[in-house]
């Protein structure tokens, strides 16, 4: 079983979603239920897995069903039919004390518009989850100053959010939600009121840190390179329905659609594919020339370009343990790049 597991989730908004709903299991469609019952379909028979310590991302355009799905995941919204199970345990069983303590100690959520206390300042804003956990006042703020220095906010502890910049506020509000050390971390388009540049350095930012901390990440947003940057795998929604999950070079290769095509049309490959995606897995048979060079699984396509074009023959794809997997051969590489 998967560390999250959300199990044929439908959401249905208006005063009768009984009747709404056998219609959406019957086949109607959103625009059908609203037509005839004035009834929202919000999310049509969703089911997803996700990994303990993976980034999932869940994209989709405005009205898709995105943000209603993660707030299904700490219960700000309940279903009208489905499971939501975290660990094995299904969260819609919990009591309101069980739910309080599963969103205080396990979940940390941080907000598209920053949601800073305004009286509070930075190391205050910081240690407020461990606050409402019950923390003493010094070992609230060290984990604080700690997550403060680990956002590269050291020296604004004592600023307050009318002070900072908007990508200062949401490296104030990641520390936040980081300080109580939450096994899950839902972003719900934690980035998109920022500007371009300062955007693509919280992303960065939150790369860094999951290289480290290893979080189980739910990351809601409508931008697929955003998607594509963050993601260990993502999730695309239309009209409240799951259209297609996969890694990113999946998503990129073979969209499930023309709604996932028209997505990816202008995406730079170079910066999605990588060596495991391209490569030729090795087989018994395989020639293998010991003074090919060697390129890491991982390894995205537009670093693997300029070594293809240097070399004579091919690439030797190695695994994380250095173990010999695969063969890339230049031809490959350029086909991709021009598919």
């Amino acid at each position: 079983m998967s560390y999250i597991e959300i199990r044929n989730i439908f959401k249905i908004f208006g005063p009768d979603p009984q009747t709404a709903l056998q219609m959406a299991k019957a086949g109607a469609d959103k625009d059908e239920i609203l037509a005839k019952t004035g009834h929202t379909v919000g999310l049509h028979d969703v089911s997803l897995s996700i990994e303990r310590g993976e980034t999932f991302v869940v994209m989709g355009l405005s009205g898709s069903g995105k943000s209603t799905l993660i707030r299904h995941l700490n219960r700000l919204i309940d279903p009208t039919s489905g499971e939501v199970l975290f660990d094995g345990t299904d969260i819609l069983a919990m009591s309101i004390s069980e739910l309080n303590a599963f969103r205080r100690k396990r979940l940390g959520m941080v907000f598209q518009r920053f949601g800073l206390l305004p009286h509070r300042n930075v190391i205050n804003n910081v240690a407020y989850g461990l606050e409402i956990q019950g923390q003493d006042r010094k070992t609230r703020e060290d984990a604080a100053r700690n997550w403060i220095e680990r956002v590269g906010l050291g020296g604004y502890e004592d600023k307050f959010p009318d002070q900072l910049s908007g990508g200062m506020q949401q490296r104030v509000g990641l520390a936040r939600a980081l300080a109580t050390d939450p096994e899950v971390l839902l972003m719900d388009e934690a980035f998109s009121a920022l500007d371009p540049l300062i955007r693509n350095d919280m992303q960065d930012e939150l790369v860094k840190l999951q290289g480290e901390l290893h979080k189980t990440i739910v990351f809601i947003t409508h931008d697929l390179d955003e998607a594509l940057k963050l993601g260990d795998r993502i999730a695309i929604l239309k009209d409240g329905k799951l259209i297609q999950t996969g890694r990113p070079e999946e998503i990129i290769m073979h969209p499930a659609d023309n709604y996932v095509r028209a997505f990816t049309r202008d995406v730079n490959r170079s910066r999605v594919l990588r060596a495991r995606t391209l490569m030729q897995p090795i087989s018994d048979d395989d020639n293998i020339n010991a003074s090919w060079p060697r390129i890491a699984d991982d390894m995205r396509l537009e670093d693997i370009l300029p070594v293809a074009l240097a070399t004579n023959g091919s690439m030797s794809v190695i695994d994380g343990q250095e173990k010999l997997i695969g063969i890339l051969s230049k031809e490959q590489v350029i086909a991709a790049l021009v598919a």
